[in-house]
């Protein structure tokens, strides 16, 4: 498949001081954001169904991962969110669920959000990477380099459009888990128990919040990461990006990360607190919802969010990069402008 971001190639003049460097055909060496570090066949054709299997499967690895990880934090969240009476702050918070429920109340929900979030990492970057080359396609190659933040938005909006159908069921159980009180311990338990209460719609209510949130945080989180990448290495990394290490690199792809996931938290945060007080009281819509807690209520637990999502973003790139170099997934140079408009 082609795509302008896989060809588009600075001249000579302009390779941040790789004149001397030997220059490799583009199928060795398609770094995008981990420069190679050596030149190595790639495992499969850029743009492949293998390719975008192996995105897919590094998105697994990078979001059930880092997601199951913070689920303590993000029980607590969920708990400052729905119960703010009870749940003062962060650290209030830890310590009233693990004088309730003890150090395993903090890992309520860790099943559901390995699965859920799982699906939903295969479904999100997988996806993004076969829009971003079928929307890069349709535009061509100038229009794809100068529409790029557009060309992120809209092809990571799409692909998380179809991510959260994936997710929605299991998110359903972890926040029901984690916010009722004495309803379910496991996910073995909660899942009749929501059947015989609500039946399927219990699980796929949030389905409209849960893209609210989702959404607006996955185009923050692609598009503020692409070009924060290109902005560290234009004007704040003292040396061309193929003279940095890789664990250089991989500074700059944490560190862009997390700089994405902070925005990610505050444009996502008042559908977040939606869902969650959504799958937390049984037959109550979001109208209902919104009346009831007000504005300034759906900004509870906003701190907590960015300290959580600003980590995890920033993992899950780093994770995802090093799957991309440890699999000799291809990875495209950062885009250049088409050589008519750069020469």
């Amino acid at each position: 498949m082609y795509s302008p971001f896989h060809q588009l190639r600075k001249p000579v003049n302009q390779q941040n001081g790789l004149e001397n460097v030997p220059q490799f055909p583009a199928h060795l060496v398609p770094g995008r954001t981990i420069a190679a570090a050596a030149v190595n066949e790639d495992s499969c054709e850029f743009g492949s169904p293998k390719y975008f299997a192996l995105c897919g499967l590094g998105g697994i690895i990078s979001c059930g991962l880092t997601h199951t990880m913070v689920t303590p934090l993000d029980l607590v969240k969920c708990r400052l969110q729905v119960n703010p009476a009870k749940y003062k702050n962060l650290i209030n918070g830890f310590k009233v669920t693990m004088a309730d429920e003890g150090a395993r109340g903090l890992a309520k929900g860790w099943a559901p959000t390995a699965i859920g979030y799982s699906i939903q990492g295969l479904g999100k970057f997988g996806l993004y990477e076969y829009f971003k080359i079928l929307y890069a396609d349709l535009l061509g190659e100038e229009n794809a380099y100068y529409w790029r933040t557009s060309l992120y938005l809209a092809a990571s909006a799409s692909a998380e459009l179809f991510a959260d159908i994936g997710l929605v069921p299991l998110e359903s159980i972890k926040v029901k888990i984690q916010t009722t009180p004495g309803f379910a311990n496991t996910m073995r338990e909660a899942v009749p128990k929501m059947l015989k209460q609500e039946g399927v719609s219990a699980f796929f209510k949030s389905l409209v919040p849960l893209w609210m949130r989702q959404i607006p945080y996955t185009m923050m989180k692609f598009a503020c990461f692409e070009r924060t990448v290109e902005l560290i290495y234009a004007h704040v990394v003292p040396k061309p990006r193929a003279d940095c290490s890789k664990g250089e690199q991989l500074i700059v792809t944490f560190a862009a990360g997390y700089i994405a996931g902070v925005f990610c938290a505050v444009v996502s945060h008042p559908a977040d607190t939606l869902v969650s007080k959504l799958n937390q009281e049984k037959g109550a819509s979001s109208v209902e919802v919104l009346k009831k807690i007000g504005f300034g209520g759906l900004w509870k637990g906003l701190g907590p969010r960015i300290i959580m999502i600003g980590t995890l973003t920033a993992l899950q790139w780093f994770i995802y990069d090093s799957v991309k170099v440890a699999l000799s997934i291809p990875r495209p140079l950062p885009p250049a402008p088409p050589k008519a408009k750069s020469e």
